[in-house]
């Protein structure tokens, strides 16, 4: 079957397009479908054991219930990418599912050649909206969203007293040698407490950190 391959985990309640979905995704050759459900009944049990690197959900009838097991399956399976699909989606289920960690979304009147290189792209790393849907207004609420998922994300990661002082010191724009003095610790010290702080806010660059800090005190 190819190991390189793309393993998606199709949700959708109308068997035509269920049936659709897999047809078209099982003639491409870097990726297949893997399981298929009507909807989330049971699937932390189909995750386990169909192992999928992808989700596509149907995002109608987003609901508390809906928005519960999603966060569930966050938490239990972090890896796996979600990308929710509609017909056209409200505002309020675009913000509700990015607060559940979607990759992208994928509307149901997307061409062939859309909906794949949608698919190429999530699993690539990229969040994919569709082109419909990034007028200006549009996307300042939905960096709004991702801004305060972020900031509930790094309310919720606990800190060590001497990694708060050095996040300031990174933000105030001091080098590891001068952290190192500030602080009276070594400098592989001072790099090692970086690198924890990083992966605890999963942040990559020292610019990232000031722009987090800058967020967080706005």
């Amino acid at each position: 079957m190819g190991k390189n391959k793309h393993r998606i985990l199709i949700i959708e309640d109308n068997r035509l397009l269920r049936d659709g979905l897999v047809s078209l995704i099982d003639r491409e050759k870097d990726m297949r479908v893997v399981a298929t459900l009507e909807n989330e009944k049971d699937i932390l049990a189909i995750i386990h054991r169909a192992k999928p690197h992808m989700i596509l959900l149907d995002l109608g009838l987003m609901n508390n219930e809906r928005k519960h097991i999603l966060e569930k399956m966050r938490n239990d399976f972090p890896g796996i990418q979600l990308i929710g699909m509609s017909l056209m989606p409200s505002q309020l289920e675009i913000i509700d599912f990015i607060k559940v960690g979607a990759s992208g979304f994928i509307l149901k009147d997307a061409s062939t050649k859309e909906f794949l290189e949608s698919i190429r792209s999530v699993a690539a790393g990229i969040k994919v909206l569709p082109p419909q849907l990034l007028d200006s207004l549009f996307s300042h609420v939905i960096e709004n969203a991702l801004k305060k998922g972020r900031r509930k994300l790094a309310n919720a990661v606990k800190m060590t007293k001497r990694e708060s002082e050095i996040l300031k010191l990174v933000a105030d724009g001091l080098s590891n040698i001068e952290i190192a003095r500030t602080l009276h610790i070594a400098v592989h010290t001072a790099k090692s407490h970086i690198h924890n702080i990083m992966e605890k806010l999963a942040l990559h660059t020292r610019l990232q950190i000031v722009k987090y800090t800058h967020e967080e005190n706005t």
